[in-house]
């Protein structure tokens, strides 16, 4: 089931997709829920699962405060309006940043929650230098020429070989972005903080999925965090880069399930 959410005079996108107890997918940057479709597609029979279009992102607009911890405040007002009183919630990369954000202040409304290709520190100097640099190529070349040109490097190349029209598809998906939404999200993962210390309080349980080929977010980086959580759940996909919810479709799948099901 398709629904909107009346947030600040704007309409948000998100899906309702099976029955049982609620999960929240949260997608991450040049995406939209759609990425999600496969894991959707085989939890549905044991999970009602939340799949939103982050404001900028698909069918949702851009709201007045788009950093993470504003983007947190979104799916705070979805777990309300769905009448959720605590559930899983598990972000892809940006996503991940944004389910970290809301854990900070609303802690209370999420049993676990997944870091999927994801981490809690804040960028790097080199991190931010490259990141400002990307900023700067949207607004000379527009939104479309970046997701074409950036796209392909999320993926390892083992994928790009064996799954280049799956990966073409993907890409032509995300044709819908504005140049303002993508400078919006960048600047947003400029300034995060460090949110190590969410880890090191937690006392639900924290999934944590890394790409061994990822070069977006390496993998030595992902490890050094999983050691903070009271109690930690640790996968990595030896042959996927940053996208392993496509890559490693079937096993990513299992992952969540076992998860899922196990809390």
């Amino acid at each position: 089931m398709n629904k909107t959410l009346q947030y600040q005079s704007k309409a948000i996108y998100y899906r309702c997709i099976g029955s049982g107890e609620p999960v929240i997918l949260i997608h991450g940057f040049g995406e939209d829920g759609e990425v999600w479709k496969a894991q959707a597609d085989f939890l549905k029979d044991h999970f009602r699962l939340i799949i939103p279009d982050l404001p900028g992102s698909g069918q949702s607009p851009i709201i007045d405060d788009m950093s993470m911890e504003g983007l947190a405040e979104v799916i705070h007002a979805i777990i309300h309006e769905e009448g959720i009183e605590s559930c899983p919630v598990i972000g892809h990369s940006m996503g991940g940043y944004i389910t970290l954000a809301l854990m900070e202040k609303y802690w209370n409304h999420v049993t676990a929650f997944g870091l999927f290709h994801s981490n809690a520190f804040a960028n790097s100097e080199e991190k931010k230098a490259a990141r400002k640099k990307s900023i700067e190529f949207i607004r000379e070349h527009g939104a479309r020429n970046f997701i074409e040109t950036t796209s392909p490097k999320l993926f390892s190349d083992r994928s790009k070989d064996q799954m280049p029209e799956r990966i073409d598809q993907f890409i032509r998906a995300q044709h819908n972005f504005s140049p303002d939404a993508l400078v919006l999200y960048y600047e947003a993962m400029i300034a995060r903080p460090d949110r190590t210390e969410i880890l090191r309080k937690s006392t639900v349980p924290v999934l944590f999925i890394f790409g061994k080929m990822d070069t977006a977010i390496p993998i030595a980086d992902g490890l050094k965090q999983c050691h903070l959580p009271e109690k930690s759940y640790i996968h990595i996909l030896p042959e996927a880069g940053h996208m392993g919810m496509i890559e490693e479709e079937t096993k990513t799948c299992r992952i969540l399930e076992e998860f899922l099901l196990g809390i």
